[in-house]
């Protein structure tokens, strides 16, 4: 099965339906055993960086994320869930994320409306599977934060949007992804991008 992380501060309910519909068994997850016996997580996120990652420490999944991610199973973190594979966030202060991808989260800053919240066109950066039959399409962002692109991390980035500079979208380093946006509320795009996330765990697809 698809490991759904709760953690209690993701919108299990959306995602798991969109996984459902792509035919894809999935169980809600906040243990470390239940965790082990998945092919393949998403990470979702809706909420505070610091209290996202305080949640995780306490249920004990901060390392078992990072080695579900070492031992090559397929990790797709959606919004929030995507800004918890890097190094850092500045959200109210500075708070360690899980360090799984390289570099920095911090709050947009400009004379523009924040939170970033709306649709936006992907530009596609570079090949990777996770585009598989995906147009650059518009998805759908709710996000005040964002990861820093920078010298160090730009070999992760994999899809950029637009939001008065370089916003990055889809991050991506072996098998692990990240979603900036909600692929499970963005149409036709979305949809394919989940697809073929989950795709890469082959042994949950319902028989």
């Amino acid at each position: 099965m698809i490991a759904i992380i709760d953690y209690g501060m993701g919108n299990l309910h959306s995602v798991s339906k969109a996984i459902e519909r792509l035919g894809y068994r999935y169980e809600f997850v906040s243990d470390v055993e239940a965790l082990s016996h998945a092919e393949g997580a998403i990470l979702p996120g809706v909420g505070a960086f610091g209290d996202a990652m305080k949640n995780l420490r306490e249920r004990g999944l901060v390392e078992p994320i990072r080695d579900l991610a070492a031992n090559g199973k397929p990790l797709l973190g959606i919004c929030l869930g995507m800004q918890l594979l890097f190094d850092m966030s500045t959200e109210h202060g500075e708070h360690e994320g899980l360090g799984i991808l390289p570099g920095r989260v911090e709050r947009f800053q400009g004379d523009y409306k924040i939170p970033h919240m709306g649709w936006n066109r992907l530009t596609f950066l570079q090949a990777n599977p996770i585009f598989a039959g995906v147009p650059e399409g518009y998805v759908y962002f709710v996000h005040s934060y964002f990861l820093q692109p920078t010298k160090e991390n730009r070999s992760v980035l994999l899809a950029t949007a637009d939001y008065y500079q370089e916003v990055p979208a889809v991050v991506g380093k072996g098998n692990v992804y990240g979603m900036q946006f909600h692929p499970e509320k963005s149409g036709a795009v979305g949809m394919k991008l989940l697809e073929n996330f989950t795709k890469m765990c082959k042994t949950a697809r319902v028989k």
